[in-house]
């Protein structure tokens, strides 16, 4: 395809570039004028973190071909202030702690300096609908709008410039507001992600993955790939030198899939060329021969007999079990005078972190193999690796680049091993960087969850037993399931004091994503599950919603579930404040219109087959003494 000579320009400077028809203003802005203010979070103009002016026009620039761009006038976030100064804008940001993991926020500088621009009195409701067309994933927005609430009225002059000043400190940093050390990179757009960083002579990364849930690969032909311009290397399980095998508690998960695929999605191969496009090229000529293998999608049938077997070390498909027992249940459950019995579930949950999978590895002038990536649990990783490409633990390095939002999503080492083999092979650098449609397919979600909870209580509202019995799905690999699942059993009866408990938390195999650790992980969906059962209690035995849970309450001296003394318990402190702070009308709740399986929070009240040992019975038993 011929090349387009492109002349706009950008931030005051005039451009000449001959460019690839096909690309967009989004590619051009990074790839060839190293702006990486500008960043891409989906690629489809929904999340707004590519946003530049266009002839003074807010505009997504993932969605502009950059054809479009000749003879225009382009502003990118770079371009707002002069290097090493702040816009009111951006300082009322920096003022507000309006950025957290900072990746959306010079998408949202670009927003708010658009909506003060075409109106520098908006108010609250113009600014956030102003702001709608820009997504963050960690601030909760409360703190952005208040930024830009702030901007305006500094502009406008009803405030004064002081306002935007830090505040003292004081004797200690404990109890007062601190400014982020980063945030000024962060508004600014001068930060470096993995995705913005470049190497001379890097190379870029692509990844086949396969197209089935559970087959077997029978053949593999790579030789056409590898013959194809631009391509340095082509990689597969083969090529790994050490332990080809990796995760967080159980080593059960290769670089990349051998001898089998488990999930749509896993790494097959890997290709490392020139540039990105010839890297995705080279995918079509890597020729896979699968026979297709019977898959499990349901975490009961997992258990059932002669279910398929995922791995050949869990004949049953259990990653995990954690049992965990107190006290004496059926003495409980006999001293009590309401029992109730419900089913609950939970689903599958994406992270959706703005700042997709990325990384650079290489290997340095010391034969040191080093990985660049925003890992969330960098020292694991770098035995793991070192393991992998049977190197000494000294000739591996790994450096946390900054996490543009994690959540838990990137505790696995999914993609870094890849990195390294290809760096290996060619001596040269090499970048990844995951399209958003990669990284929903082949990466960690929550754990979908099932969960079977039974509760004795007196008429007073004391809780005498709780059983509760959780079945999670643990997709392909066991990842952090093992840890997940001990956090859910060890918080599945909540903060209450209980004499008798019986607690059994199972994860297990299936050809669904694997699922891994998102924020309080494990203890959501067993939360979820037991204060809705105590909110069902208290309104089956006439009880205030608080009441109920202060006569339960762990208090100073009260033992936990897993039988450690208290020396401090701040659960009351909290229930106060909650209660004073929603303006809570005391008393018993009254339900209207109320129907069987109703939507609750994250997940759903719902009857749920869980293979034999977790036969469900009607939604709801109840038994008054």
């Amino acid at each position: 395809m011929p090349e387009l000579e492109l002349n706009f320009e950008v931030n005051g400077r005039t451009v000449a570039k001959r460019i690839n028809p096909g690309l967009r203003l989004l590619d051009v802005l990074r790839d060839d004028l190293n702006m990486t203010g500008t960043k891409e979070g989906c690629g489809a103009g929904e999340c707004g973190t590519c946003s530049v002016f266009v002839d003074g026009k807010l505009v997504k620039s993932c969605l502009m071909p950059a054809a479009k761009a000749e003879g225009t006038r382009i502003e990118t976030v770079e371009g707002l202030a002069r290097p090493g100064d702040l816009t009111v804008i951006q300082r009322a940001f920096y003022k507000t702690g309006a950025s957290q993991c900072g990746y959306c926020i010079p998408g949202m500088v670009m927003a708010a300096t658009s909506a003060l621009r075409d109106n520098p009195d908006a108010g609250h409701e113009e600014i956030k609908e102003r702001m709608g067309g820009n997504i963050c994933r960690c601030t909760g927005y409360t703190k952005i709008i208040e930024a830009v609430e702030l901007a305006r009225d500094v502009i406008a002059g009803r405030m004064s410039p002081a306002a935007l000043e830090a505040d003292a400190v004081g004797e200690s940093y404990i109890g007062n507001s601190v400014r982020r050390i980063d945030a000024p990179a962060k508004v600014a757009g001068r930060l470096k992600y993995a995705g913005d960083m470049i190497m001379p002579d890097m190379l870029h990364m692509a990844v086949l993955r396969s197209p089935h849930p559970h087959a077997e690969i029978v053949s593999m032909d790579t030789s056409a790939a590898r013959a194809m311009p631009g391509v340095e290397c082509v990689i597969t399980s083969e090529d790994v030198p050490g332990v080809d095998g990796f995760g967080v508690f159980v080593h059960d998960q290769p670089i990349m899939a051998r001898g089998k695929v488990r999930y749509v999605g896993e790494a097959v191969a890997a290709v490392a060329a020139t540039d990105e496009r010839s890297a995705r090229r080279a995918l079509a000529g890597i020729k896979v021969t699968y026979r297709e293998l019977p898959g499990l999608f349901d975490a009961a049938d997992a258990l059932a007999p002669g279910a398929p077997v995922l791995h050949d070390y869990a004949p049953d498909n259990i990653v995990k079990h954690i049992p965990l027992r107190k006290g004496n249940i059926e003495a409980g459950f006999a001293a009590a005078d309401l029992i109730l019995e419900e089913n609950f579930s939970t689903q599958q949950v994406e992270h959706a972190y703005l700042e997709p999978e990325a990384g650079i590895a290489y290997v340095d002038h010391d034969d040191v193999v080093t990985v660049i990536s925003p890992s969330q649990n960098i020292t694991h990783h770098r035995h793991m690796l070192a393991a992998i490409i049977d190197r000494p633990i000294q000739k591996v390095r790994f450096i946390m680049s900054p996490v543009g939002g994690g959540f838990g999503g990137k505790e696995d080492m999914i993609y870094q091993g890849m990195l390294a083999l290809a760096a290996m092979q060619t001596h040269k650098p090499v970048r990844i960087v995951f399209t958003r449609e990669e990284s929903i397919v082949s990466t960690a979600k929550r754990h979908p969850s099932r969960s079977k909870v039974r509760m004795g209580l007196t008429r007073a509202g004391r809780i005498t037993a709780m059983e509760f019995d959780m079945l999670s799905d643990g997709g392909a690999y066991g990842m952090s399931s093992e840890g997940v699942m001990r956090k859910a059993a060890i918080l599945s009866c909540g903060p209450y004091e209980i004499d008798n408990l019986k607690v059994d938390t199972t994860v297990v195999y299936t050809n669904n994503t694997p699922s891994g650790a998102f924020r309080s992980f494990g203890g959501m969906q067993v939360q979820f599950a037991t204060e809705s059962m105590v909110d069902m209690a208290a309104e089956k035995l006439g009880l205030d919603p608080f009441e109920i849970r202060r006569r339960n309450m762990m208090k100073p001296g009260s033992l936990t579930h897993t039988q450690q003394k208290l020396g401090t318990a701040s659960l009351g402190m909290v229930l106060d404040a909650a209660e004073k702070g929603s303006r809570w009308e005391a008393g018993a709740p009254t339900v209207r219109g109320a129907t069987r399986g109703d939507t609750h929070g994250a997940g759903t009240r719902e009857p749920c087959k869980l293979g034999e040992r977790f036969a469900a019975g009607p939604e709801t038993k109840e038994r008054v003494a």
